[in-house]
């Protein structure tokens, strides 16, 4: 068959396959073409499909599986499920596969149907494709590219060494954020201390106020532990079939909080608040340390920058953090997302996908505040997996700057090109890209003519100097001696850490938070995240979009969404009108963000469902299934507990 991709090539196919679907344990299904390529596992129905998807993925559709979105194969043999390995490869071909997808989607294939010799080689292709170890130039977007073609990619960028202090942000008091990766760990301590002395006598160097230090590998969750924790809370999600949602649904909620992911969700949101303290009441400098300074450096600095500037809270503003925290700063993709399949379980955590919770948690507690919506946050966390795009390939910018001038095919004058993944266009239409912006955003309204204010520097050095200095007259190497003296009246402060028990440090950002609450509400200011137990929730729309079980036609915050944005429109629509009566308002140019272009296409689709945008479709049935025989279950435990009802009451009234 012809692929809609330019450089994809079929590796293996087989027919017929039948492909299951979820509903209930009656194994029914479609009947099929499966295809694996060097792009995707794809499955092709016999059967034209007649429904209407209104948010479509250009690269990959719904039958569509990247070969780097693969998580887990599992295998069926004589009725028992078995994880696939290396080993299990060579032996007889299983009966169905299962595969397991980092977007959370699960698909079941039913081999039986098919020639014996085309059911093996289509198990081996897969598990090969998907499971064994490879090498860089492997994927799919070294074949993608093609010839190098300029404006494609992002401008080159040089990224950061990681074992020096970088400089993430300034605050407009003068204070800055920093992080760094610790020293190694000798048998010498003292040559421990000195470098972590050369640390702090750089930052006192340019930034004259105290500064504050904080090891996040002392105070947050291993790479390991959030690796752990996640892989608990993901098995909640990746229903193989309505009985096994149907039978977690009892304990659902206390086994997601019995993973611990939502608690080193709160964690990272707590460190967080506790430097953006620092920075905005204490007025001090912060650096942040970990054993390699890109992992978690990466997700508490990003997150201190979004609650501190609205810019980063816009959607090119948001990009930019990302490309420069993240990107830029070497947080290595290539081994925490581990697409080439390594067998080092410790190098894969997903690091970046906490950060973008924690963002999520933020979002959904403030909307109007964000620029972009958690459709956005959505499709990013799965982007970070499409085998087309360098942006989430590399370890580093180094990293990827080498390999793909290695790998062009004119390394001799200009380095292979890969597309970008904020290039959105190749992914989704204008339409479809709308998605991407948070109709209840509150814009700042740009007023006709600017009152001029008093000048306040924002992000720069406010440098003072003792009024003692200025008593006599300048001599060379004035500001050298005074800087020196003022740095030896601030070493006792700078080398000071958060003393106390986290119980205490944590009482303290509680005031903090609510002396903030109390504050006028600004979207456009400062803003913090409310970590109370129940605040802290379960980004719904990732993890239940493929469960058709809890999807609801008319509910859940789509439908919360659409309501408010009715209303905003009603509410300006009113305000237009009474402005166009007076006459002396009627010449005046208005300013405010109209939000009937936001309403897309909300409006004219009706009764939306609950996991809107995605897994949508016109003329997709939404009734909740229980499964006949869990159903015949629960009847006949209603009826034992009628039973024993009747019987103690019998036995009451004798």
């Amino acid at each position: 068959m012809g692929f809609s991709l330019r450089s994809e090539v079929e590796f293996c196919s087989a027919n017929p396959i039948l492909k299951y679907t979820q509903d209930d344990l009656s194994q029914r299904g479609v009947f099929g073409t499966l295809f694996c390529t060097n792009f995707r596992i794809t499955f092709i129905s016999d059967e034209k499909s007649q429904e209407e998807t209104t948010f479509k993925n250009k690269l990959y559709g719904e039958n569509d599986i990247p070969l780097m979105f693969v998580d887990h194969i599992y295998g069926v043999y004589d009725e028992k499920r078995k994880l696939i390995t290396g080993a299990l490869v060579k032996n007889k071909y299983p009966s169905k596969i299962i595969i397991h997808c980092k977007d959370l989607r699960v698909f079941q294939f039913c081999l039986t149907y098919t020639k014996e010799e085309d059911a093996k080689k289509i198990f081996q292709g897969i598990a090969h494709h998907c499971l064994e170890e490879k090498s860089l130039k492997c994927v799919f977007a070294f074949s993608y590219t093609g010839t190098p073609s300029p404006g494609t990619d992002i401008s080159p960028c040089r990224g950061f060494h990681c074992d020096t202090i970088i400089w993430c942000w300034s605050h407009y008091s003068g204070c800055a954020l920093f992080k760094a990766s610790l020293p190694p760990v000798t048998q010498e301590d003292g040559d421990f201390q000195k470098h972590f002395d050369i640390m702090i006598n750089a930052v006192a160097h340019n930034y004259l106020y105290s500064a504050k230090t904080e090891d996040l590998s002392e105070s947050l969750p291993t790479i390991q532990d959030i690796q752990q924790s996640y892989n608990k809370f993901k098995q909640f999600f990746l229903i193989e079939n309505s009985t096994d949602f149907w039978l977690s649904d009892m304990k659902w909620f206390s086994s997601l909080e019995s993973s611990g992911w939502l608690d080193i969700i709160r964690q990272c949101l707590q460190k967080a608040v506790e430097v953006v303290e620092c920075l905005e009441k204490d007025n001090t400098n912060v650096l942040i340390t970990e054993e390699e300074g890109t992992d978690l450096c990466c997700v508490i600095s990003s997150l201190v920058q979004i609650m501190l500037d609205p810019y980063y809270r816009t959607l090119m503003g948001f990009q930019s953090l990302v490309q420069k925290e993240w990107v830029a700063g070497c947080h290595a993709f290539l081994d925490r997302c581990n697409h080439l399949h390594q067998k080092d379980k410790e190098c894969y955590s997903p690091v970046f996908l906490l950060f973008l919770e924690c963002v999520w948690q933020l979002v959904q507690q403030h909307s109007p505040a964000f620029q972009f919506s958690e459709t956005y946050l959505t499709v990013l966390s799965d982007s970070v997996h499409m085998p087309v795009f360098s942006t989430f390939l590399f370890n580093s910018a180094h990293h990827r700057e080498s390999v793909l001038k290695a790998e062009s095919p004119l390394a001799q004058s200009s380095p292979l090109s890969c597309p970008t993944v904020w290039d959105w266009s190749v992914q989704f239409d204008s339409k479809a890209q709308n998605y991407f912006f948070n109709p209840l955003y509150s814009e700042k309204v740009k007023h006709e003519k600017a009152v001029r204010k008093p000048h306040k520097l924002k992000h720069q050095r406010q440098l003072s100097l003792p009024s003692t200095a200025f008593k006599t007259p300048f001599k060379k190497g004035f500001f050298k001696d005074e800087t020196d003296s003022l740095k030896k009246m601030l070493r006792v402060k700078r080398l000071s850490r958060w003393m106390g028990s986290p119980d205490s440090t944590a009482a303290i950002s509680r005031e903090f938070y609510e002396s903030w609450q109390q504050r006028p509400l600004d979207y456009h200011g400062l803003l913090l995240p409310c970590l109370d137990g129940p605040a802290v929730r379960v980004w719904m729309q990732r993890y239940l979009r493929w469960i058709p079980e809890v999807h609801i036609l008319g509910g859940g915050s789509v439908a919360v969404m659409t309501k408010l944005m009715e209303l905003l429109s009603q509410v300006q629509d009113l305000k237009r009108v009474l402005e166009q009566r007076d006459s002396s308002q009627a010449a005046k140019p208005d300013h405010r963000p109209y939000i009937q272009h936001r309403l897309l296409s909300f409006g004219s689709s009706g009764r939306l469902p609950s996991s809107f945008p995605f897994a949508y479709s016109r003329n997709r049935s939404f009734k909740p299934i229980i499964p006949t025989g869990l159903m015949q279950c629960l009847m006949l435990t209603d009826s034992l507990a009628s039973q024993e009802d009747e019987a103690s009451s019998f036995v009451s009234l004798v």
